[in-house]
């Protein structure tokens, strides 16, 4: 895609003034909501604007001082919401499941948190790949911009259903919706916060299994940013969350004072949902392969039962080296190709959202 200059967006004289509808984003506290305004540039192309708070609970900044890249990634996924909403007509009362999520980070220097939150701008393409009344599959890629300067991409893709289809598909997913508890770990059988990349226990969802995994994810369905809003099973952004922090943990063995032990940041994320995440079933998280360049990039799975539900891949790298980022590697249905020619990708199970 091709972005807009500082220029060009300040005469567009996008808002930072309030946040949108809470509903509109699927948000249920108003200070969860970084969405505040969009424009159309036409049916298929918006510019959706966010402000991004200098701290959070738990986007807080890394050791480095840089925004965390997770903020991008739940930013994506209230823009897409909001799009569907507000200006595509998918009706409120739909389910959202969540297919594929990517984002990269091209440039950190933006992100660095200063004396005032961020103005972030996601330059935003939709692409529609089935329209069935009551079953209506979509995705958007975006330019990310902070302070008029672009420094990342994002993709996401999801599955929108009305309630009886859902009931259906949660039924063919294997298993009834789940209600309770789940397969929380308590507290102090969580790795530390420091060991994460987090400020506190209560935001480690990783529990350790063994010496060297497999690692299971602490699903706390009480967090206040993680679960917002009741879900019968594991969210998007949960998944995504347990992908991160393990991959913290492999990318920050080195002890401290060492060559090379510096802070590392995220540089690219990449979630491809297979199958229901159910909340009260163990889920392990094991490392299928690891890279060991640029410095390290991880590919890791998400397996219930036995049977993998999401598979994730993740660039680390350190923040003062120049040069491209890394970007992950396509998916193995080739989403944008799909999304390029406007056709359905081909089929696949339901997935966590």
């Amino acid at each position: 895609m091709h972005h807009l200059d500082d220029r060009a967006i300040s005469e567009l004289r996008l808002s930072y003034l309030q946040p949108v509808p809470r509903n509109l984003v699927h948000r249920a506290a108003i200070a969860e909501v970084f969405i505040t305004d969009c424009l159309r540039v036409d049916d298929l192309r918006h510019l959706v604007a966010a402000q991004w708070p200098r701290d959070h609970v738990l986007y807080h900044p890394n050791a480095s001082g840089l925004t965390d890249p997770l903020l991008f990634a739940e930013t994506l996924r209230q823009a897409l919401v909001y799009l569907a909403h507000a200006h595509h007509k998918v009706p409120l009362d739909h389910q959202f499941i969540g297919e594929f999520l990517e984002i990269t980070v091209t440039e950190p220097a933006p992100l660095l948190v200063g004396e005032a939150p961020l103005p972030a701008v996601l330059d935003a393409r939709w692409s529609w790949l089935d329209r069935r009344p009551g079953r209506e599959k979509f995705r958007i890629d975006v330019d990310l911009l902070v302070n008029g300067s672009a420094c990342g991409t994002g993709s996401l893709q999801v599955l929108a259903v009305d309630a009886r289809r859902y009931r259906i598909l949660r039924h063919r997913g294997g298993a009834a919706a789940a209600t309770g508890g789940g397969a929380e770990a308590a507290p102090s059988t969580r790795l530390s916060p420091e060991a994460v990349g987090k400020m506190r226990r209560k935001d480690c969802v990783i529990s350790p299994a063994g010496q060297d995994g497999p690692w299971l994810l602490a699903v706390d369905p009480r967090h206040a940013a993680l679960y917002d809003h009741p879900s019968d099973h594991l969210p998007l952004m949960v998944m995504a969350e347990g992908f991160r922090q393990l991959g913290h943990l492999l990318s920050h063995r080195t002890p401290p004072g060492t060559p090379g032990a510096e802070p590392l940041m995220l540089s690219a994320l990449r979630v491809d949902c297979r199958g229901w995440g159910e909340r009260d079933v163990p889920t392990e998280l094991v490392v299928t392969r690891h890279t060991p360049a640029s410095p390290g990039g991880w590919d890791l799975a998400a397996t219930q039962n036995g049977v993998r539900i999401a598979d994730a891949h993740l660039v680390w790298t350190r923040p003062g080296v120049p040069g491209a980022v890394p970007r992950v590697p396509a998916s193995r249905w080739e989403p944008a190709a799909a999304a390029r020619s406007h056709v359905a990708a081909p089929r696949r199970e339901p997935a966590v959202v």
